[in-house]
């Protein structure tokens, strides 16, 4: 295992306290910032101007969340590593305030990244030992982008193992980091794939996370540990440096405790990248996100609704009603969409990701040092059936996808993705 990988977090120095009741705030163990400056349920927005007018400064607060990782995540197991440069990254950044050489609202605010991410410094494991060595020599381009605002990359979250694409029964964690755990509840699911990003978030680990998405991977999370999830339109955000399920889906966005901290981080992010080429139009469809939100932006929108079932629990019935309520009075219109109207996209959507992950991991492979001895999808199977850390679960959408033919002109792929981008387009949310 490689020298940061080694650098688990150590145990956690209280008994978490856990909630079992819905609404309430994560529990948190006794205690308490030993620093003039709390960065607890703290937004990235309040950082931020925090940030701006001395009233801390970025190693403080990058201390901070170093601090309560440190105190409260060894039963959580939500972050993998912290970055064994982060101090040097804040210092740096409380040098460039000092000198009057801000480079923006995001300077100093600390980030963490989904461990599918590529981070100088740091390896990129999707949460297997198969890259322990994937020491990255570029940034993702999101890592990029973000280094270049200033922003302290504190280090990486964990995750369902490859962004939860290795079999039917995926948990949401993984052999190198573990299994995270609800912080409402531990004994319930954080959901997956950015798993460790919502349950950093919704702890306030650090002032946001990035996760990414296939299919429901940063909403998913986001909703169950109570924190806002962007998932943004695919390619709006480059793809580049994080490792693949399906560039026909993947897309990577802010895990936030705001909708205003979202577009914050997607003022950065998002662009067009050259090495992305499905990201060429992304620049058309810019605009600063930040300045354009608006608390009146619900009035006269159409909102679909689909109601859960009235086996769920009686509380859940009553949020729902509840959130629908403030919907409303809001000004938006709520469309019923009724349950046998739903159609079902995941027969087309299962056939396009099993061919896609070959072809889209074994180019990503081909970009790793060359300390990475797994080079193709092949290749991580035969490494996860033989290290007794990996086999104790099972490879079928593996072993599937590396039977396809590893291209994207099947007459069937390509009937596929028709059918699917009719039943999600014209059949879905064009329908409203």
């Amino acid at each position: 295992m490689s020298t940061i990988l080694r650098q688990r977090l150590s145990p956690a120095l209280a008994v978490l306290i856990v909630a079992t009741w819905i609404g309430c705030e994560p529990a948190t163990p006794e205690y308490s910032d030993d620093l003039a400056y709390s960065v607890t349920e703290r937004s990235l927005h309040q950082i931020s101007d925090d940030l701006a007018s001395g009233r801390t400064r970025s190693a403080i607060v990058t201390g901070g969340y170093i601090a309560r990782i440190t105190a409260m995540d060894g039963d959580l197991h939500s972050v993998i590593a912290i970055a064994p440069d982060a101090m040097a990254q804040a210092a740096a950044s409380d040098a460039r305030r000092a000198a009057g050489e801000s480079l923006g609202p995001l300077d100093g605010v600390p980030i963490l990244l989904k461990d599918n991410l590529d981070m100088v410094g740091m390896p990129t494991t999707a949460g297997s030992f198969a890259l322990e060595n994937n020491f990255p020599e570029r940034d993702s381009e999101v890592a990029r982008r973000l280094r270049e605002a200033g922003v302290v990359l504190l280090g990486k979250a964990n995750l369902s193992q490859f962004a939860g694409f290795r079999n039917t029964a995926s948990f949401n964690g993984s052999t190198v980091g573990g299994s995270p755990k609800n912080p409402y509840d531990t004994t319930r699911s954080p959901a997956g794939s950015s798993s460790g990003s919502g349950v950093a978030t919704a702890m306030s680990f650090a002032a946001a996370t990035i996760g990414t998405e296939t299919g429901g991977s940063i909403v998913g999370p986001s909703s169950v540990n109570g924190i806002v999830g962007m998932k943004p339109t695919i390619a709006l955000v480059s793809r580049r440096g994080i490792v693949p399920i399906s560039l026909n889906q993947d897309s990577s966005g802010p895990m936030t405790r705001s909708v205003a901290d979202a577009a914050m981080i997607l003022d950065v992010i998002a662009g067009t990248d050259s090495e992305d080429p499905w990201s060429k139009d992304a620049d058309r469809y810019l605009r600063p996100y930040t300045e354009a939100l608006d608390s009146n932006a619900l009035q006269g929108k159409r909102v679909g609704v689909i109601r859960p079932p009235e086996s769920e629990t009686d509380e859940v019935l009553d949020l729902f009603e509840a959130a629908l309520d403030v919907i409303t009075a809001e000004g938006a219109q709520l469309v019923a969409i009724p349950a046998d109207e739903l159609v079902d996209p995941r027969p087309e959507m299962r056939a396009i990701l099993l061919q896609d992950f070959k072809v889209d991991l074994n180019a990503y492979l081909k970009t790793t040092p060359s300390s990475v001895d797994v080079r193709t999808l092949a290749d991580l199977i035969e490494f996860s059936r033989e290290d007794p850390r990996e086999n104790m679960h099972t490879m079928d959408y593996w072993d599937e996808s590396e039977a396809t033919t590893g291209g994207r002109s099947d007459d069937s792929y390509l009937a596929a993705l028709e059918s699917g981008r009719r039943l999600t387009r014209d059949e879905g949310i064009d329908r409203l």
